[in-house]
C-alpha cells in the first residue's frame, strides 16, 4: 500500500501507539486520580484548564528553538518530557505543590511534544495518502486503547499510584526509540505569510478544543462519577471504546483521501452530536455510562482523520508548517481553556454534571461547519487548502 511507503510516518505512527499504551494508562486517569486524591470536580477542571494555560503562554519559545535545532530534538525532548508528569501524580493528594508541579510539568511536555510532532507530520507527510497515514495511527493507538486501560486500572489496584505511573513513565520514555531514526526538519528562520495562513486552523481547532473538553475531560469525570468512583470499572469502559475505534479507523482515513471529505465530516459530527446527547442522558447510571462510552469510541476515528487532513494540508502548504501549528495549537488551548473554565464555573454554581457534558454541542456544531468548508463538493477530489 503506498501510504505505507513514507518511511518517516510509519515511525511517527509506531510511536503513537507505543505512547498511546502510556496515555491509555496513564493520562486517561490524570483527572480521575485527582477526584480519588481529593481534588474537587471544579479544581481538577481547573487543573486541566492550568496545564493548557501554561502551554499557551510558553509555546511562541518554541519557534526559535526549531529554527537553531530543528524539529527532531523537540520531538525527542517532548516524548521523553511527557514522562515527568506520572511520577508526580502519585503524590498528589488534595490541592498544594505536588499539584501545581504535576500541572506545570505536564504542560512543559505536552507543548513540545505536541507541537514538534504535528508540526513534523505536516512537514513530511503525504497531502494525497494524509487521511490513511493519519487513520494508521489513531488504529494503531486504538488498539492500544483496548489493553492500556486495563492494565492501568489493574496497576493502580493492585501496585498502588507510585508503581503504577513510574510503569507508565516508563513506556512514556521507551516510545522515543522509534522516532530516533527520523531526519531532521528544520524550520525557516523567516516566513512571511505563515501567521496569516494560520488563522482558518487556528479557528478549527479552537472549536475542537472546546469539544475535546467536553468530549473527553468532562466526560471522564462524569463517567467516574456514574461509576462510583471505580478505577476497574472505569478502565474496563474504555478498554471497550478503545475495541469500538480500533474496529473504525483505517476505513475512515481511505474515504477521505477518495475525496469524501464532506461526507465524512457530516457522519462524524452527527455521530458526536449523538453520543453527546446519549452521555449526558447517562450520567449517574452505571451500565449506561458505559454504553455511552463505548459508543464514543467511534467518535474520535471518525473525526480525527478529516479534521488533521485538513489542518495538515494546510499546514504543509504554508510557508512554515510549524508556526500554523503553532497557531493552531494555541487555539485549542485557549478552546479548552474556555470550556474548563464554563465547566468548573457551572458546577460551583450547582449545575448537575450533565448539563457540563452537553456543553460539546456547541464546540461540535462550530467545528462542523468550519471542516466542511475545508472540503470541496463531492465533485472535486482536492482538498480545498485556501479556503478559510
Amino acid at each position: 500500500m503506498s501510504f505505507f511507503g513514507n518511511d518517516a510516518i510509519n515511525r511517527v505512527n509506531l510511536q503513537a501507539g507505543v505512547q498511546a499504551l502510556a496515555q491509555g494508562a496513564g493520562n486517561l486517569f490524570l483527572l480521575v486520580f485527582l477526584l480519588h486524591a481529593g481534588v474537587s470536580v471544579p479544581n481538577a477542571l481547573l487543573a486541566q484548564a492550568g496545564i493548557v494555560a501554561v502551554r499557551f503562554a510558553i509555546r511562541p519559545a518554541l519557534l526559535p528553538l526549531a529554527v537553531r535545532w530543528g524539529l527532531k530534538p523537540l520531538l525527542i525532548a517532548g516524548t521523553v518530557g511527557m514522562a515527568a508528569q506520572y511520577p508526580l501524580l502519585a503524590e498528589v493528594h488534595g490541592l498544594g505543590p505536588p499539584l501545581v508541579a504535576l500541572c506545570a510539568a505536564a504542560a512543559v511536555g505536552e507543548v513540545v511534544f505536541y507541537v514538534s510532532r504535528n508540526a513534523y507530520v505536516a512537514a513530511v507527510g503525504d497531502a494525497e495518502h494524509r487521511g490513511q497515514q493519519i487513520a494508521v495511527g489513531q488504529a494503531l493507538a486504538a488498539l492500544a486503547d483496548v489493553v492500556a486501560p486495563l492494565a492501568g486500572a489493574w496497576a493502580l489496584l493492585a501496585l498502588g499510584p507510585r508503581w503504577a505511573f513510574a510503569g507508565v513513565a516508563l513506556v512514556q520514555g521507551l516510545s522515543v526509540l522509534p522516532v530516533l531514526g527520523l531526519p531532521n526538519v528544520r524550520a525557516n528562520r523567516s516566513a512571511p505569510g505563515a501567521w496569516r495562513a494560520a488563522r482558518p486552523a487556528a479557528l478549527l481547532i479552537a472549536a475542537d478544543g472546546w469539544f475535546d473538553a467536553c468530549f473527553l475531560f468532562v466526560w471522564q469525570i462524569a463517567l467516574f462519577i456514574s461509576l462510583r468512583e471505580s478505577f476497574s470499572a472505569y478502565g474496563g469502559a474504555m478498554a471497550l471504546a478503545g475495541l469500538v475505534g480500533a474496529l473504525v479507523g483505517l476505513a475512515i482515513g481511505r474515504h477521505v483521501d477518495a475525496g469524501h471529505g464532506r461526507r465524512t465530516v457530516a457522519v462524524a459530527y452527527s455521530a458526536a452530536a449523538a453520543v453527546v446527547l446519549l452521555r449526558a442522558a447517562s450520567v449517574g447510571s452505571p451500565w449506561l455510562a458505559a454504553l455511552a462510552n463505548a459508543l464514543g469510541g467511534l467518535v474520535m476515528p471518525l473525526l480525527v482523520p478529516p479534521l488533521a487532513a485538513a489542518t495538515h494540508n494546510l499546514a504543509k502548504a504554508s510557508p512554515c508548517p510549524l508556526r500554523v501549528k503553532i497557531a493552531s495549537e494555541g487555539g485549542w488551548d485557549l478552546g479548552c481553556f474556555a470550556a474548563c473554565l464554563t465547566a468548573a464555573g457551572l458546577f460551583r454554581l450547582g449545575a448537575p454534571l450533565w448539563l457540563e457534558v452537553l456543553l460539546g454541542l456547541p464546540g461540535a456544531g462550530l467545528g462542523a461547519r468550519l471542516l466542511w468548508r475545508f472540503y470541496p463538493r463531492p465533485a472535486d477530489t482536492t482538498l480545498a487548502l485556501t479556503r478559510g
